[in-house]
């Protein structure tokens, strides 16, 4: 006789015994001392200790309560436009609050290889975005047969982040690129705010970013001189902003896509820009021979 046979299969069927207990209205519920709780398979009230919050806004209490559990965060970006393309920079500290986490983040995201993005706000949501940009950039080039425009990626981005506004995204963000029009350069934001511009610095360290930046941007500048005019600017505010730090990254987009220029420890970049200078002793002070 064999395990096909319809015997069989009858006979096991019948000495297999489920346990359907879990299922019944009757089953017993405990709670968290592991003490039975209601009677006949009734739940107990829920506890008088939680309460629900009584407001006439409740959107308004939604937004307080994200920003009462929001963290502090800081970094530095920026991107500018000059004659041989785009210019992106970025530090490498994540930070919460007065706590240093990471000197070592990646801030400047490969969108494809024509386009790069930048983190500034929550990691997670700035990272988890801007890879979901890159799987909508690809499937567009598929579809198409042609790369998406920086236009067209920076636009598809705030119309995402815009659907999702006032639900505790922080994003901050530039999108930068080479597309068939040259070089292009986008602001977005996580209220879907979005702007198109020369120059952009976003995070905590900005304000001491711009002004370096503004004082040194010339638009015929050459590579090397856009590099260090970027690296300069992340430097010096890094100095200031406690929140930014770690590794100065300097990319540079072009018409061939985009490739990492440097990487530089912003401790070392201090003594670059800020060589210490050994002093002469004035006055060298010598035990007095005893009396």
């Amino acid at each position: 006789m064999s395990l096909a046979d319809p015997e069989v299969v009858g006979f096991c069927f019948r000495m297999m015994k489920l346990d359907f207990s879990g299922l019944e209205s009757k089953a017993p519920h405990f709670d968290a001392s592991n003490e039975l709780v209601g009677g006949d398979g009734a739940l107990s009230a829920a506890p008088s200790s939680f309460q629900l919050p009584i407001t006439a806004d409740f959107d308004g209490f939604q937004k307080n309560a994200i920003q009462m559990v929001k963290p502090a965060k800081g970094t530095t970006t920026l991107a500018f436009i000059f004659k041989e393309g785009v210019m992106v920079a970025a530090d490498s500290r994540a930070s919460m609050g007065g706590y240093i986490s990471s000197q070592s983040v990646k801030k400047i995201i490969e969108i494809n290889p024509y386009m790069l993005g930048t983190m500034a706000g929550g990691a997670a949501d700035c990272q988890f975005w801007h890879r979901n940009l890159g799987i909508k950039c690809r499937l567009h080039e598929l579809a198409n047969k042609r790369r998406i425009s920086v236009t067209g990626a920076s636009k598809l981005l705030a119309n995402i982040l815009y659907s999702y506004r006032g639900m505790g995204l922080s994003v901050g963000t530039m999108i930068a690129g080479w597309d068939e029009t040259g070089p292009g350069l986008y602001y977005v934001d996580s209220e879907g705010g979005r702007l198109k511009g020369q120059r952009f610095s976003v995070g905590s360290g900005s304000p001491y970013a711009y002004g370096v930046l503004d004082s040194g941007y010339r638009y015929d500048m050459t590579i090397e001189e856009a590099a260090e005019l970027a690296r300069r600017s992340i430097y010096h505010a890094t100095f200031r902003d406690a929140a930014s730090g770690g590794v100065a990254s300097v990319y540079y987009v072009g018409p061939n896509g985009w490739k990492k220029l440097s990487g530089d420890d912003v401790g070392e970049l201090h003594y670059h820009y800020y060589p210490a200078i050994s002093s002469t002793t004035e006055q060298e002070m010598v035990e007095a021979p005893a009396a």
